[in-house]
């Protein structure tokens, strides 16, 4: 079992949120991607911190990939950065170093 970081969605949706806004800038998640490719000891972590932040029965719909939900997102980068903050990938490094030393 691949143990690590637990994350769950809030009960009640944020009423101030729009739910088409892109909760990550242009080009974070390549430049996630890239940053964790680079580095193949967080590969299992982040697989695993995928999994756990995507929505249960994933694999049922379309596009059938461990997606986390757009909601999830906003609210975890704005409580994180705040309202106008953005992530960047070497947060992203930071937080999966984080959830892989933890356990």
């Amino acid at each position: 079992m691949i143990s690590g970081c637990r994350q769950t969605l809030p009960s009640t949706p944020m009423s101030d949120a729009a739910p088409e806004s892109a909760p990550v800038p242009p080009g974070f998640w390549r430049a996630a991607i890239l940053a964790v490719v680079r580095r193949p000891g967080l590969w299992t972590t982040a697989l695993a911190a995928a999994l756990r932040a995507s929505p249960r029965g994933w694999w049922r719909r379309p596009p059938f990939v461990p997606r986390p939900d757009a909601a999830f997102l906003r609210f975890r980068f704005e409580t994180a950065y705040g309202h106008d903050g953005h992530p960047s990938a070497g947060d992203f490094v930071h937080y999966l170093e984080w959830c892989r030393d933890r356990h």
